[in-house]
């Protein structure tokens, strides 16, 4: 869509994911056998409109797909490529989100967005076990590292994106609550 006015009033709520954004203030906190790794990194997030997707030819979804490629500071090393989308959901004020990655895992999460202003907050949640917005995961991670619950919090001001991730784990036979967290800029 050309006409901007058209394509914020077409994607609502989540015209203003649109772009490209890049972050160095990541930190990464994980569980290791023994300890907790606190790893900081950088990112890039490119998200970008795919138009209305019909379901049933009852329901009308917009989406947007994104690709997130985060690199570990201290090695310098991608260690997390996600792919995934965003969805409204117009008719029920919904938004979805979901993720597939390289780790035999894919989340679809469900919740809300609430503008405020010039900022808009996004908050999705899934949980194991949940039939519709859930997770699902190999046998090795459900055995090993399975993902119990995932929610995040991504908050938009201008061209500012900010984003803390749960995943709260049971890997190591303990409880873990493994959390990412970034600010980003929007350079597209």
């Amino acid at each position: 869509m050309a006409d901007k006015v058209n394509e914020k009033k077409f994607y609502g709520p989540l015209f203003p994911l649109i772009g490209t954004w890049e972050g160095d203030k990541g930190l990464n906190v994980s569980p290791e056998i023994d300890s907790i790794e606190r790893s900081p990194y950088f990112e890039t997030i490119t998200i970008d409109p795919i138009g209305d997707v019909k379901n049933a030819g009852e329901q009308t979804l917009v989406g947007l797909n994104y690709k997130q490629i985060v690199t570990r500071k201290t090695d310098l090393k991608v260690y997390h490529h996600q792919v995934g989308y965003w969805y409204y959901d117009k008719a029920k004020d919904e938004i979805f989100y979901s993720l597939a990655n390289p780790r035999a895992m894919c989340v679809l999460a469900q919740g809300k967005a609430k503008q405020s202003g010039a900022r808009i907050d996004y908050h999705v949640k899934a949980t194991d076990g949940d039939k519709n917005y859930g997770i699902l995961e190999s046998v090795f991670l459900t055995a090993n590292a399975t993902t119990r619950l995932f929610e995040m919090s991504v908050a938009i001001d201008g061209d500012t994106m900010h984003y803390n991730m749960l995943m709260d784990l049971h890997i190591y036979k303990r409880d873990f609550a493994h959390t990412d967290e970034n600010t980003l800029k929007r350079k597209i």
